[in-house]
């Protein structure tokens, strides 16, 4: 039994995606404003949900293709419900078993890497799908230095990797990866370890 996909299926069908999307906007929108779009590019989203930024990243001029993969069919059948569209893509997979030709520019993942079985393997994988001087940016609210979320796995019930910052950082050179990180924070949210730790971004570039 996949714990990780039968959780999110469940998530999907009582509507916690939307909470999901509610959640990490902010934190994403703001990453995001500092990532340079003015060359054409296709994007992929692993762990897309119900496809909330799939959709946010089509409306850019530049976008050519947004790709969205989910390993819950609930989750898709809710990005494909959204859709507006006809760059977006919707595919039911994980990131290990994905059979995919092409490459992308840009590949982001948001809170979805840490349940993958291998986080070696997966971000092998990434490292492929992307193009020469592609990046990958991964955002994690559940790591080590993090102490308000470690006990994330427990509370849910679902197998998930935690990793501290610098065992991050070691894991994406240790595939191949020039890494920085960035941590974004929201100083006025309620909740303290979003305004003192905030969201990790991992960022690799190809």
């Amino acid at each position: 039994m996949d714990v990780v996909k039968k959780t999110f299926d469940k998530w999907a069908k009582i509507g916690r995606d939307e909470l999901m999307e509610r959640e990490h906007t902010k934190a994403v929108s703001k990453f995001l404003e500092s990532i340079s779009f003015d060359k054409d590019f296709s994007f992929l989203d692993i762990g897309c949900g119900n496809g909330w930024l799939v959709r946010k990243i089509s409306k850019i001029k530049t976008c050519k293709k947004a790709v969205g993969i989910d390993k819950s069919k609930f989750m898709i059948k809710n990005a494909i419900s959204k859709k507006k569209t006809v760059k977006e893509y919707y595919i039911q997979s994980d990131i290990e078993s994905w059979n995919y030709k092409g490459k992308f520019d840009f590949i982001f993942s948001m809170e979805s890497l840490y349940y993958s079985e291998s986080l070696e393997k997966a971000l092998a994988k990434i490292f492929k799908l992307l193009k020469p001087s592609g990046k990958f940016f991964c955002g994690t609210d559940f790591y080590k230095d993090n102490k308000a979320t470690v006990r994330w796995s427990k509370q849910m019930k679902v197998p998930m990797h935690l990793r501290s910052k610098s065992e991050w950082i070691k894991l994406f050179k240790d595939v191949g990866f020039k890494t920085k990180t960035r941590q974004v924070k929201d100083p006025k949210n309620r909740k303290k370890w979003k305004r003192e730790f905030g969201t990790l971004f991992i960022i690799g570039a190809k």
